[in-house]
């Protein structure tokens, strides 16, 4: 769906969860701009029975001049109702009757969708979702210092003060938007009530330690999900815990927070396998969190008479010991592979991108690489160059590498992907385009590798990148270079046999 679609309609009323949040808002909030600024008058609503009365959200909706209102009894039948931040039948927002319904949504589907939506369920916020609709129209909100504040705030709450940023657009919006930071700051010094201190302390009082793995968990009551945030961050100083684990169980809802001080552990991996098919993880190496639909674990649960708390205690501790058990960890530094059960394999002719990084920044620049996958961290050198993989994927290369292993083609570069791989100047903040610079190459067949398919899950860490691992799952393949024995990677069991064939 396009936000264009929506301004065929006239009477048109914007309504956000019941117990609206920051993200609720500031999304309610963008599309409201969006259709003033396309002529239309829409009316902002939420209802339920709870009027806003958390500190940081009267603050917001004071500072940055949230129109929206509370209408509990709302009993108009617009031409169009859009909802944001949730999806229209679901408990957690009041049915409001309308001619026609439009969806804008991050979380994952729960209900039947309208056939006006927009659900993207890997983005880390609503507010993320809407601004880059936004950003499709060919408009900015870079003139409004309030509405960007607004969905700075809403990502900033919805991902535990940006720890669980995941998708590159969410870190793209992060980075582009023009806020007033007093008014961040102040909504965020107000975002603990006594009660919540309260709550935190009995929390962390009763905790549970696994000292085989070295990780914690911790059931917290019902609350913010950001405090679940707060206390995993207090428990992460504790000496012994590599990981902790916080979550809370409602009836609507259950989140949880995830925290790891391990390179062997990302907890944003860590996050996605708990959530996996009852929910949606991610987030960052360090800290990530997530959300768990109670229908979902009921569901695999097949217990007819389930206490919720305790089903969701125990499939959370199985799934956390499954992934620590299931993992073999292979460091190249030090590892030497045998080769006697592998195949040799060439890469096929396939046309791939190739970019020269001191074309892009000077030399000796720090910039950030971001990826669909993750960002990465290099200080520009002389001989440094980025390859970019069929499906947009991007890895750094040596000249020397490259050299043998590639040749020019005199074809332009044109491919077009999901998300366009970017670079930053880490200290200036200016961006550019990878595509722009990449020009094309192909395999020589000079270099061949040594691969075998995965039989277990393998977190692998390389010789360009010992701090962070590549996972790899079985069908995947697991590959080394006949040249250099400790060039060792991790190849997407789908691509394998579109980049490599087998040399009998």
């Amino acid at each position: 769906m396009h936000l264009n679609e929506l301004t065929k309609y006239n009477d048109i009323v914007i309504q956000c969860h019941d117990n609206p949040d920051a993200d609720a808002l500031a999304s309610g909030y963008a599309v409201y701009w969006y259709l003033t600024k396309m002529g239309k008058s829409p009316h902002f609503i939420y209802r339920g029975r709870n009027k806003i009365s958390k500190s940081n959200l009267l603050i917001m909706l004071e500072k940055l001049a949230v129109p929206v209102s509370y209408e509990p009894e709302f009993h108009e039948i617009p031409e169009l109702l859009i909802t944001v931040d949730c999806q229209y039948g679901e408990r957690n927002v009041t049915r409001t009757e309308a001619m026609n319904v439009a969806v804008i949504d991050h979380h994952q589907s729960t209900v039947d969708l309208p056939g006006l939506s927009e659900v993207r369920s890997h983005m880390g916020c609503c507010a993320t979702v809407v601004w880059d609709m936004i950003r499709e129209e060919g408009m900015t909100v870079d003139e409004d210092m309030l509405l960007s504040t607004a969905l700075y705030y809403g990502l900033y709450t919805d991902t535990n003060k940006l720890s669980e940023v995941a998708h590159p657009l969410d870190r793209d919006m992060r980075d582009s938007l023009f806020i007033n930071k007093s008014i961040i700051i102040e909504m965020s010094n107000s975002n603990i009530s006594l009660d919540e201190l309260r709550l935190t302390g009995r929390a962390i009082f009763d905790y549970e330690y696994h000292g085989n793995n070295k990780y914690i968990m911790i059931k917290a009551e019902q609350c913010d999900p950001n405090i679940l945030g707060v206390i995993s961050d207090f428990s992460m100083d504790t000496v012994g815990v590599d990981i902790c684990f916080a979550y809370y169980v409602s009836p609507q809802e259950i989140k949880f927070s995830v925290r790891s001080c391990t390179k062997e552990v990302h907890a944003n991996e860590l996050a996605a396998f708990i959530a996996d098919g009852i929910g949606g993880g991610g987030g960052h190496i360090t800290k990530a969190g997530g959300t768990v639909r109670p229908e979902k674990l009921l569901k695999i649960s097949g217990d007819e008479t389930p206490c919720l708390e305790e089903l969701a205690k125990k499939e959370f501790t199985k799934r956390i010991n499954q992934y620590f058990a299931m993992y073999k960890i292979i460091y190249a530094r030090d590892t030497i592979m045998d080769m006697s059960n592998m195949k040799v394999y060439e890469k096929q002719p396939q046309k791939l991108g190739c970019i020269e990084l001191t074309d892009v920044f000077p030399l000796h620049t720090m910039v950030e690489i971001r990826t669909l996958e993750g960002d990465i961290n290099v200080r520009l050198e002389a001989d440094k160059y980025l390859m970019i993989g069929i499906e947009g994927e991007v890895y750094p290369i040596t000249r020397e590498k490259l050299e043998n292993s590639y040749k020019y083609v005199d074809e332009p570069y044109d491919k077009v992907f999901e998300y366009t791989p970017c670079i930053r100047d880490v200290f200036t903040g200016e961006k550019k385009n990878v595509l722009k610079y990449a020009k094309s190459v192909i395999s020589t067949g000079k270099v061949r590798i040594y691969a075998k398919p995965l039989d277990e899950y393998v977190k692998l860490f390389t010789m360009w990148d010992e701090e962070k691992y590549y996972a790899g799952n079985p069908g995947d393949y697991i590959a080394v270079r006949e040249d250099d024995p400790h060039d060792i990677y991790i190849i997407s069991g789908h691509l394998f046999s579109q980049l490599y064939k087998e040399i009998n």
